[in-house]
């Protein structure tokens, strides 16, 4: 079938996208490594640190053992996602 020669040409929906329309202007703060690395600790922190304060019911020893667990843990799992 032929287009009519006196019918519109129709109209763009959409404008035209420039070539950085999807990239990020900036670098990332964390890079996905260090993101799941951290994720982890403070999962691991908080999985200790709540274990701790239902064997000892004290919120100080709780929040130093969760301390303790996600500071220790970040270079082991440093070690072992990367």
């Amino acid at each position: 079938m032929s287009r009519d020669p006196h019918s519109p040409v129709p109209a763009r929906s959409e404008p035209p996208s420039t070539p950085s329309a999807g990239l990020p202007s900036e670098a990332p703060l964390l890079s996905v490594h260090a993101a799941v690395v951290f994720l982890a600790a403070v999962i691991i922190g908080l999985i200790m640190g709540g274990l701790m304060f239902f064997h000892e019911k004290s919120v100080p020893v709780a929040v130093a053992t969760g301390l303790v667990a996600a500071g220790g843990s970040v270079p082991v799992l440093h070690k072992l996602i990367g």
